[in-house]
């Protein structure tokens, strides 16, 4: 796994978390500019599946193993965009802070990530 791609992940992941985190302290709904920011999130989610797969293509093995790691980046990808078709759903601050634990989730996920491709064990 290419670790500058999943700390890039987690680093858009938590500013999104954050940005969501204050409309919902401000009393606000998501606006289009959260949505902008959860695609731009997910589109950097989707690189880092293409890589994974990519990957796992060449030859390359999780320690963890290969269907938890799929797994994990298929979650890592269908984070935003259910939290966001939830958002839309509750058009009130919770909303937002909806978003903001579903950012974060996916900031954890890259964590995860991470480990079962064996970056935490040496």
């Amino acid at each position: 796994m290419l670790i500058p791609l999943t700390v890039a992940v987690a680093v858009a992941a938590l500013a999104l978390a954050a940005w969501c985190g204050f409309a919902a302290y401000r009393d606000q709904p998501t606006k289009d500019w959260h949505f902008a920011g959860m695609a731009l999130v997910t589109l950097l989610a989707l690189v880092q599946l293409v890589v994974g797969i990519v990957r796992l293509a060449g030859g390359a093995e999780p320690t963890g193993g290969t269907a938890v790691f799929v797994g994990y980046l298929l979650g890592v990808v269908a984070c935003l965009p259910a939290v966001g078709f939830l958002s839309l759903a509750e058009r009130t601050r919770w909303g937002s802070a909806t978003v903001a634990a579903g950012a974060v989730v996916m900031a954890v996920l890259q964590v995860r990530l991470y480990d079962v491709w064996g970056g935490g064990s040496g």
